[in-house]
């Protein structure tokens, strides 16, 4: 009797523990919309590092899915406009992807992503004084996104 009320117990137990991970994800808590959106932009962006450009197509747009509902559900969130603007840059939508990079700059002129990003928008559209002014901000930061965006400017 004492071993079958341990083993119902333990059962029990294992089978809470098993359905709470499975419901909620591996760290236990429910993604946002914008973790949702961030991921697939890495995806993205790896896919499209192995020249699988199609595959990366599709994963810019899912990402933008869920990036507009973070903006629709928190608007105003520089982490969010940047990613906006950036899926819609890979997508070739420059003049809606640049609006949200302004509006991610009029929140928070010295992000680091945005600066980069929108700077990379204005060599793909021949504006490269414009780009060195997004570098000039970037100067002091010690920052990745200062290399890479120096390094596109050099070589254009």
């Amino acid at each position: 009797m004492k071993k079958k009320f341990i083993f119902t117990l333990l059962f029990c137990f294992i089978v809470s523990t098993s359905s709470y991970g499975a419901a909620s994800g591996d760290s236990g808590k429910v993604k946002t919309n914008y973790e949702k959106g961030a991921y697939i932009i890495k995806k993205a962006k790896r896919s499209e590092k192995k020249g699988k450009t199609k595959k990366a197509i599709k994963q810019y747009e899912k990402a933008l899915k869920y990036l507009i509902k973070s903006n629709e559900k928190k608007p105003d969130q520089p982490n969010t406009l940047n990613y906006l603007g950036f899926a819609l840059r890979k997508l070739g939508k420059l003049q809606e992807a640049e609006k949200f990079y302004m509006q991610g700059l009029a929140i928070d002129p010295n992000h680091n992503g945005i600066n980069e990003y929108l700077g990379e928008l204005y060599i793909q559209t021949n504006r490269i004084e414009l780009a060195k002014a997004r570098l000039e901000i970037l100067k002091n930061c010690n920052c990745e996104e200062y290399d890479e965006l120096k390094k596109l400017i050099e070589n254009n």
